[in-house]
């Protein structure tokens, strides 16, 4: 195969599966009933807590945080999380009392579904509030005051209180997405998704732990920026290799939000292991599927590593022409060698 055939069917495999990728992040898109149910059970949550009369001494103030707030969420939307502010609670007040009057106020507001099923459950951090007619939608209320630096507190499951500032990653991730002109997001949702076909849902380590590794990895100029899949492929090599540190050394990620903090993530020993392994080889996956010349063939591995959506349908699609298992059909993409005609594309790989 000479340079100039090789150079011409190279760029229209990446037009083709640059479109593969916009399909990809359609599908793993919360659907129009998370987003509109998600804002909704926000709202009903915030309101029954600014109103009740056991927390108006607190000063509560809540906003919107976590993976919904900053844009970040894939399907389908199960959890909401409300970060309680309270501007004027006092220093000398438990995280265990503050828990008590949260689960108070809220266990009456809700009280059981029309099963008899308790709606409010006390976590070892928040509160969570569950809302069965939004398609088992919860909520989790997380108490938080203010520290003596300025940063925020949240209560931990020994009874105490942990730093934490939130509010700061979604100032972070919007200044990180404009210097990937709009992609970070989008590489965020995909690696969420990795994350969730090969570790599982609900696995432990979480969604915000693959999206604080591929940030810092972002923000050490690991991540490529010239197109969505060789973005994607070097931030599962990226994810990886910090795995492989995190295993070894038991290295931490700084915390961009609180300089000179690191970030902890709740995980057994066996878990960062098998984290590890899954996703080194996903990276070596990803890698394969982007250096594979068929298109078919690079399709099968990226459906693999991001698999099916919170509805059940697979997320990356095969290109026009392509069949099921990857082999060309009639009206597949082929050029011979000595053509001089490829359709237009946009010379990137995603």
């Amino acid at each position: 195969m000479d340079a100039d055939f090789r150079e011409r069917l190279e760029e229209k495999i990446m037009a083709i599966l640059s479109g593969q990728f916009a399909d990809a992040l359609v599908a793993i898109e919360p659907s129009a009933k998370d987003k509109m149910n998600a804002p909704r059970a926000h709202e009903v949550v915030r309101d029954a807590l600014t109103s009740a009369a056991d927390l108006k001494d607190w000063n509560l103030n809540p906003v919107l945080i976590g993976s919904y707030k900053r844009d970040v969420s894939i399907r389908r939307v199960k959890d909401v999380d409300v970060f309680c502010r309270m501007e004027g609670i006092g220093n000398d007040v438990s995280a265990s009392s503050v828990l008590d009057r949260y689960f108070a106020v809220l266990d009456t507001e809700f009280g059981a579904d029309v099963g008899g099923k308790r709606r409010v459950h006390r976590q070892s951090r928040s509160l969570k509030i569950e809302f069965p007619e939004y398609e088992n939608l919860h909520v989790d209320a997380v108490p938080a005051r203010r520290s003596s630096d300025g940063y925020w507190e949240i209560p931990t499951s020994e009874g105490n209180w942990q730093l934490t500032n939130p509010e700061e990653l979604t100032s972070l991730k919007t200044i990180m997405n404009d210097s990937f002109n709009g992609g970070y997001v989008k590489l965020v949702k995909l690696v969420r998704q990795t994350r969730r076909t090969i570790l599982g849902q609900g696995v432990k380590p979480g969604g915000l732990f693959v999206e604080m590794a591929l940030y810092n990895a972002c923000a050490d100029g690991l991540v490529a920026k010239e197109g969505l899949a060789i973005g994607y492929v070097t931030g599962l090599e990226a994810i990886a290799n910090y795995l492989s540190d995190k295993v070894t050394w038991d290295r931490d990620l700084p915390d961009p939000t609180m300089p000179g903090h690191m970030l902890t993530f709740r995980a057994t020993d066996k878990q960062w292991e098998t984290a590890r392994d899954r996703f080194g080889s996903a990276a070596v996956d990803a890698r394969e599927a982007y250096l594979e010349s068929d298109s078919g063939k690079a399709a099968l591995i990226f459906q693999k590593l991001l698999g099916e959506n919170g509805d059940g349908d697979t997320v990356f699609p095969m290109p026009p022409g392509y069949n099921a298992d990857g082999t060309k059909g009639e009206t597949a993409f082929a050029i011979t060698p000595g053509s001089r005609h490829v359709p237009a594309g946009d010379h990137r790989f995603g």
